[in-house]
């Protein structure tokens, strides 16, 4: 019997684990805003700035993630 050979490399499979970690943080920033503006309505345009600069951070590294991920394999 020929045990199965299984090709690729495995970092896909950590890239993959790695994409929770800015999930986790676009949720933690938008729950943030959602939670701030219900308690400050008249603050929401300086919450949603922040917002987006704060998403924009988190994406940028989950792409240098995803950049790395090919560079390394």
């Amino acid at each position: 019997m020929v045990p199965m050979l299984i090709g690729g490399s495995l970092n896909a499979i950590g890239y993959g684990i790695a994409t929770l970690g800015p999930g986790i943080g676009v949720a933690m920033i938008f729950s943030a805003v959602i939670n701030g503006t219900a308690r400050q309505p008249e603050a929401r345009p300086a919450m949603m700035t922040t917002a987006f600069i704060g998403f924009a951070v988190v994406e940028a590294l989950a792409l240098f993630g995803f950049a790395l991920a090919f560079i390394v394999s």
